[in-house]
């Protein structure tokens, strides 16, 4: 019989296994502008095919370029760049109406992407 939680003093998983997804978020510095291309579409959920015709490069290239994102932002897995990639979508993503932005509040100033 497994033992079900019922969230009351629940370890937080980040905690149990040591890794943060998060931390991949504080190297996106270090990529090439066409990583960040690159990230910002993996975290869409596209397959490497995809991402290819969308960016129109070869798949070959676009493994190489996934496997230099993972590297860059300390992660081990595709899976945790696209899970970067929709922590870090607003510093991404410089389409102004995208609707994952936040919506602005008259005479505030947007932070500029990074």
């Amino acid at each position: 019989m497994t033992r079900r939680s019922n969230g009351v003093d629940t370890i937080c998983p980040h905690l149990l296994t040591g890794h943060d997804p998060r931390f991949g978020v504080w190297w996106l510095e270090t990529l090439t502008g066409r990583e960040k291309e690159v990230l910002l579409l993996l975290g869409t959920g596209l397959g490497n095919r995809e991402l290819a015709r969308q960016l129109g490069i070869a798949e070959r290239t676009v493994k190489a370029h996934i496997a230099n994102i993972v590297e860059k932002i300390g992660q081990t897995t595709r899976t945790q760049a696209a899970i970067v990639s929709a922590l870090a979508h607003d510093a991404l993503c410089s389409d102004p109406s995208c609707a994952r932005h936040p919506v602005p509040v008259p005479g505030q100033r947007r932070p500029a992407a990074a």
